[in-house]
């Protein structure tokens, strides 16, 4: 089982939070940014005083400059105001009250951006992740962002699935930094619990992949995520075969013993290497051969699976998985989905 941690309501909060990838700026490059930005504004209210300096009085020679522009617009935007050159015209007023002044306002926004910032990151954040909620649906929630998880969110982008579609799950928020250095979205939290699913949006999605570290954890969130979804297609990884049962009395759909699997691979190194290593191609996506589940086309309804172009090892017909060379699959039907095996198509392409 899986222990609960205890914290106070916030610390909770915190844990649970959803994370959102997002591009990071240095401090530096922020700084040289506001810096041109408040140059941008200081000149163009030169320009603007300069371009009406008729109307505006200079105690000193009653002329106002280039020079005396660039210095009443300094004296004006860091709200100094000596009163030493005034506007005294009606235009010149004018463009002060509709121009100079929220030029004014925008220039100290700028100097005090860093607090701003502090400031509206939590609004900014919250309303990206409303928008978000609120156009994911179809999507597929990875459980546990270790080698497997990772390696199957990498797999599915190969494949096709945009990274915003991929919602990541993991106790351990370096983990959920690391998914979002990769692009995914993140929840920081124990799966188990029903609460993190939902901040995920397990609801509304079309698939989730469980890879967790344990297999009694893999239970649990089966469990879980099964009550809150009836109808999404769950994967689970578990270590041992003995639990395997247990995962699909759960709700799971399809289990991968991964120690099995590792130990088949390994005897099939052993006794023949060029096996070994044709199925380790198989299964490592975007390269050599892959794996392809496809509908049948309306050419191939009718035919073998043998006529087809490519390699079909397995015919899926309702919720039965034939072998190509059973009697049953010896034609095809236009509601079956076969298996294929075929050549790994570039990266690019299957985006």
């Amino acid at each position: 089982m899986v222990a609960v941690r205890g914290g106070s309501e916030k610390e909770l909060a915190l844990l649970h939070q959803v994370t959102l990838p997002h591009l990071t700026v240095s401090p530096l490059r922020q700084v040289l940014r506001r810096l041109v930005m408040a140059l941008g504004v200081l000149f163009l209210t030169v320009l603007v005083v300069y371009a009406d300096h008729g109307g505006y009085h200079d105690n000193a020679d009653d002329e106002v400059s280039f020079l005396d522009s660039v210095y009443y617009a300094t004296v004006t935007l860091s709200t100094t105001g000596y009163g030493d050159i005034v506007p005294f015209s009606d235009s010149a007023r004018l463009i002060n009250i509709l121009v100079v002044t929220p030029l004014r306002v925008l220039f100290l926004i700028i100097l005090v951006g860093t607090t701003l910032e502090v400031l509206t990151q939590h609004t900014r954040e919250h309303w990206r992740q409303s928008r978000w909620r609120a156009t994911l649906r179809d999507h597929t929630v990875v459980v546990g962002f270790g080698t497997k998880g990772r390696s199957a969110a990498q797999t599915l982008v190969r494949r096709g699935t945009p990274k915003d579609r991929v919602v990541v799950v993991d106790p351990d928020r370096k983990a959920i930094e690391a998914a979002n250095a990769e692009g995914f979205a993140g929840v920081a939290g124990d799966a188990t619990r029903s609460e993190v699913l939902l901040r995920a949006e397990a609801q509304r999605a079309r698939q989730i992949v469980i890879a967790a570290q344990r297999d009694d954890t893999a239970v649990l969130v089966t469990l879980t995520a099964r009550q809150i979804n009836k109808g999404a297609t769950i994967v689970a990884a578990v270590r041992e075969q003995e639990n395997a049962p247990l995962l699909r009395q759960s709700g799971a759909d399809s289990v991968i013993t991964t120690a099995t699997a590792a130990g088949r691979l390994l005897g099939l190194s052993m006794l023949s290497p060029s096996v070994g290593e044709v199925m380790e191609d198989l299964i490592t996506s975007g390269t050599g051969l892959d794996l392809i589940e496809r509908p049948v086309t309306k050419a191939e309804a009718g035919r073998s699976p043998r006529e087809c172009a490519d390699l079909v090892i397995a015919v899926k017909r309702g919720n039965r998985l034939l072998s190509y060379d059973e009697p049953e699959a010896a034609r095809l039907e236009l509601t079956d989905r076969v298996i294929t095996v075929r050549r790994a198509a570039p990266a690019a392409t299957q985006r």
